[in-house]
């Protein structure tokens, strides 16, 4: 039996429902775009973060350095005489380095640095850069510093204002999440271990 419809009848949209569904598509569309640009944004960072980490290493390796062993030497530089401890320099790496204390025998035998047992508390081991670690620090300050000009060059000096600034919240906001993680975890730890006495 097939539904005849009577002369001037005219249907009638549900408004109500037509709304929450244009709502709905309108929400999916939108956090569909979001995720988009998200995982765009990740991606560009990526592949900036290699291309501009690339380029520094060629700078670098004139000196007969990595990236990692300059990456220290300019965190033990801005350190001064008071030196870090090795978990103090891992912390500051712009990449973590799994074994932070082989990186630094490595540099120590090439005099890059030196080791210090502290004489308040035996047990932290503090690390300076040398003469020899400064100098070659010197050598490289012009040439990276060329490096980066070059490599921002195109973009105004605004751009690269707001550049700075959203980048440095987004910098802030992961360094607070790792640190509720790691608070968490330690949290954690210490549960387990009370429930295990």
């Amino acid at each position: 039996m097939r539904f005849e419809r009577p002369p001037g009848f005219t249907f009638r949209f549900d408004n109500c429902r037509y709304n929450d569904y244009s709502a709905l598509v309108s929400s999916t569309s939108h956090k569909s775009s979001d995720a988009q640009m998200e995982a765009g944004l990740f991606v560009a960072f990526m592949q900036i973060a290699d291309a501009f980490g690339a380029q520094a290493e060629q700078v670098i390796k004139t000196a007969g350095l990595t990236a990692a062993q300059y990456n220290v030497l300019r965190i033990l530089r801005g350190a001064g005489p008071a030196g870090l401890a090795c978990r103090e320099i891992g912390e500051r790496m712009i990449s973590r380095d799994p074994d932070i204390t082989r990186l630094l025998d490595r540099m120590e035998k090439r005099s890059l640095i030196t080791r210090k047992r502290q004489s308040d508390d035996r047990r932290v081991v503090k690390t300076f850069i040398t003469p020899h670690g400064l100098e070659l620090l010197k050598i490289l300050d012009r040439p990276v510093s060329a490096l980066h000009k070059r490599q921002f060059q195109d973009v105004a000096p605004a751009k690269l204002k707001t550049l700075a600034a959203v980048l440095a919240e987004i910098r802030s906001l992961q360094a607070g999440r790792e640190a509720d993680c790691d608070s968490r975890s330690s949290a954690l730890n210490t549960s387990k271990q009370s429930d295990s006495k």
